[in-house]
């Protein structure tokens, strides 16, 4: 759902909005929760790799269960993620097109190789991720914004970055590593402090930096950004997770699944993976709206579901899986084998997943998170 409608002609308008509206915050609202969190680092291991394709020696935690991985998934992520950093451009961005120096794809396709543990200056695929960690903090402006040349929908953008952002801030380790921590930690706090500012009245938020307007899909982009930012040790107001979650409880429909916006709207299995997830995320865990957003996405997004709609396929595997494997259980044992071979099965011959709306990169980035979920690397998804 990335590939909405891009800046109108309101846009200067909005940036001129956000910059006279940034006042000085107070201690609470602008400074780390506490000390900085000590790294949350994949196991570095004896440099082997286990059948799961995780390094040797990975501790327990990270650990992929019994199953989850099998060898035929292991061969297809590591084909995709060749395929995948030789898409990187100069400036160190993914995508192309209209969607070329995009924060969204580049900050998906760096959390998927993150997802196999690599991280800035360190693996396989460090220098790729370090390459696409600078495109994304020379991307951060004055007012917090992170938008590049072509941002479709710059709230979007705005909000994968931020998650990016918040991951890598929590498995940097110090040491030599101190500066580019603090230049994160700088990027992090000023785009949150955005979202906090932009958040409209009903508690949503929409395709550009200005409180007007909210819809369903660029909220949970937010609030997603918000958890992973706040489990870095970045201090997050409660009201503004309050207000998200209300206006995320007002859009679901009797179905279960969610509309939307606000005013109107039917089900459709993307959106409603999304503020599903917004509730996980919002450290709601056991709840009537999760049983029957779950309920929903059980009968309606599971592979082989009658009548599935193929249209944002890859931005609803990416909330769909997140949403079943935090639900764990019978939820988790019942979607993963059939999304996994789904998947598997789509894979192109070069590696790659093609994303008819926003490209190769995009829907590979995006197979490459759901598919590596359980090794369990990033710190958003470890429970």
């Amino acid at each position: 759902m990335i590939n909405q409608p891009g800046w109108p002609s309101s846009a200067v308008a909005a940036l001129t909005f956000v910059t006279r509206t940034m006042q000085p915050v107070d201690d609470g609202a602008s400074q780390p929760d506490g000390p900085r969190p000590p790294a949350l680092t994949p196991a570095a291991g004896d440099g082997k790799r286990n059948l799961d394709g995780r390094p040797s020696g990975a501790s327990a935690q990270n650990r992929a269960l019994a199953d989850e991985m099998t060898p035929e998934l292991v061969e297809s992520v590591s084909r995709a993620l060749t395929y995948l950093a030789k898409q990187q451009n100069d400036d160190g961005s993914f995508g192309g097109g209209r969607y070329g120096k995009n924060v969204a794809v580049t900050a998906l396709a760096c959390l998927a190789f993150m997802g196999d543990g690599h991280l800035p200056g360190r693996g396989a695929y460090g220098p790729t991720v370090e390459r696409g960690l600078e495109f994304v903090l020379r991307s951060s402006t004055e007012t917090g914004l992170i938008a590049a040349d072509a941002s479709n929908g710059p709230m979007y953008g705005h909000g994968f970055a931020t998650l990016f952002l918040g991951e890598v801030y929590g498995m940097l380790r110090g040491g030599g590593e101190t500066g580019r921590s603090d230049r994160v930690h700088e990027a992090l706090v000023r785009a949150c402090r955005l979202i906090e500012r932009t958040q409209n009245e009903e508690g949503g938020w929409r395709y550009n930096p200005v409180p007007y307007d909210a819809d369903s899909s660029v909220t949970i982009c937010q609030i997603m950004a918000l958890r992973s930012a706040r489990n870095a040790g970045i201090e997050i107001p409660r009201q503004t997770i309050d207000r998200a979650v209300d206006y995320v409880r007002r859009c679901q429909n009797p179905d279960g699944g969610f509309k939307y916006q606000l005013e109107s709207g039917a089900s459709a299995w993307p959106r409603s993976a999304a503020g599903v997830a917004s509730l996980f995320y919002a450290g709601i865990y056991q709840d009537d709206a999760i049983d029957r957003g779950l309920d929903y996405l059980l009968k309606n997004a599971t592979p082989g579901s009658a009548g599935r709609s193929e249209s944002h396929y890859f931005y609803g595997q990416y909330y769909t899986a997140q949403c079943m494997y935090l639900a764990g259980g019978q939820s988790w044992a019942a979607w993963w084998p059939a999304a996994r071979a789904e998947l598997l099965g789509r894979q192109l011959q070069d590696g790659s997943w093609l994303d008819p709306g926003v490209g190769q990169s995009y829907g590979t980035a995006m197979a490459l998170i759901v598919l590596q979920m359980p090794k369990r690397y990033l710190p958003i998804f470890q429970k």
